[in-house]
């Protein structure tokens, strides 16, 4: 594909989507019928905003979901330091839940626009970003052309792209490089990450490693941790998280195999995807065991089997419940999930095959001996079953889970380093600004 045939592409896309714009409004209200939007905030995906624009530079940073906005709210705490405002866009209900929580008035929440060109376009010529700042593979490419059109430098931090991502881009390589050429900057995760990102045109490319290293350990409510205590007891437990639809079933039968070697069990399941927990509860229910929701507000008994950690925002407390965690989308899903966290809050670290969206996280750990991987259901079993008879090899994967984490450690002053040419100047004109302020 030529490039002026990927400008026509591009072009196309810009104005179909302007001209659907009148139509998604019945997109935006089943999303809101299924409580994926928030209700009375619908006009911020419009582009519509819905408080006034302040004074001064102003970075626009976008994180599209809660694993992307607690990895960059360092970040924008570090921003905000200098004295610039941000606006700080997520894409779900969730991630808008957890910007209020950490940051709450230090930042300008909205939802992000549609990628469709009245909807960036009104965006963009109410906040008047003087920068923008996109966590990991978040590629829209009307809000990038649009950027790009108004001259508005465009850096992409933490920086990633899957096998499946790649693979499609590299089929259109002229597309890939007519938006990637817009990209001032691109901060990427690993060496991998790094050359694809070359290989699609992107210049210039650093390597950071992964910014949710650099995050705080997920936060517990101490009162809700030692009341779970203490309706656990002295009971063996286990996690699996962030699993994903078929995971729980295998989850399940795991545990139904190890509770005739510990009487005692108590297997944990946080499903990726919270709204799935009625229907998981009455498949674990249906094979026999008694299930317990966190959500519903269940009391653990003696005779619980399955505690169901369908909660956002408690993966810090669910962690801290147990010293062994499975990782789901790594066995019935491709991709995998952040095996970081586990980490931090020290656990012996499982996993399916199928992580290639952490395969950096995971090639570190597992190298470190802090994580290994399993086949099968069968295999997870004997590997649960190994940790819980060996206390000492379990506190061998803990501790070095822990030392992969601190290595790795440092993303975040590097970011702040590549981001520096196009702070510095925004920092310069916000004092001269508070200082004319000052004046009058």
């Amino acid at each position: 594909m030529s490039e002026k045939w990927a400008r026509l592409v591009l072009s196309t896309y810009r104005w179909v989507g302007a001209a659907t714009f009148p139509i998604v409004g019945a997109y935006v209200a089943f999303r809101a019928s299924k409580g994926k939007e928030e209700r009375g905030r619908h006009g911020e995906r419009y582009g519509v905003a819905s408080v006034a624009r302040p004074s001064g530079p102003l970075i626009w940073v976008h994180a599209a979901s809660v694993g992307e906005t607690s990895a960059v709210t360092p970040l924008v705490e570090a921003i905000v330091d200098m004295g610039i405002h941000v606006v700080l866009t997520t894409g779900t209900v969730t991630s808008a839940k957890m910007v209020q929580d950490r940051l709450g008035d230090r930042v300008i929440h909205q939802y992000v626009p549609l990628d469709l060109k009245p909807a960036v376009d009104r965006f963009l010529t109410h906040w008047q970003p003087d920068l923008a700042v996109i966590c990991e593979s978040e590629i829209w490419p009307m809000t990038i052309l649009e950027l790009g059109t108004r001259r508005v430098p465009q850096v992409l931090v933490n920086g990633r792209l899957s096998d499946r991502s790649f693979a499609n881009w590299h089929k259109r390589p002229s597309i890939a490089e007519a938006l990637f050429e817009n990209l001032a900057h691109v901060v990427a995760q690993s060496d991998i990450d790094g050359e694809r990102f070359r290989a699609l045109g992107a210049r210039p490319v650093t390597v950071s490693g992964n910014l949710k290293v650099d995050t705080a350990v997920p936060p517990v409510n101490n009162g809700d941790l030692a009341a779970m205590q203490r309706m656990i007891g002295s009971r063996k437990t286990w996690a699996a998280i962030s699993t994903h639809q078929g995971e729980e079933d295998i989850v399940a039968q795991v545990h139904h195999m190890l509770k005739a070697r510990h009487r005692d069990l108590l297997t944990i399941i946080v499903p990726r995807h919270p709204d799935r927990a009625a229907e998981i509860a009455e498949t674990i229910e249906k094979m026999g065991m008694k299930v317990a929701l966190r959500s519903r507000g269940d009391q653990i008994e003696p005779d619980t089997d399955i505690y169901l950690g369908d909660t956002i925002g408690d993966m810090g407390l669910y962690l801290r419940l147990t010293e062994i965690a499975f990782v789901g989308r790594s066995l019935t899903a491709q991709g995998g999930q952040n095996p970081l966290e586990p980490a931090m809050l020290k656990s012996a670290i499982l996993s399916g095959r199928n992580v290639q969206n952490f395969r950096d996280s995971y090639q570190r750990l597992i190298k470190n001996g802090g994580a290994k991987l399993v086949r099968d259901k069968d295999m997870l079993a004997g590997a649960v079953n190994y940790l819980f008879n060996n206390p000492a090899e379990r506190q061998v994967m803990i501790d070095a889970g822990l030392k992969t984490v601190e290595d790795m450690r440092g993303s975040l002053s590097r970011t702040m380093t590549a981001l520096e040419p196009f702070i510095q100047p925004l920092v310069l004109k916000a004092r001269l600004s508070s200082r004319e302020g000052g004046w009058k």
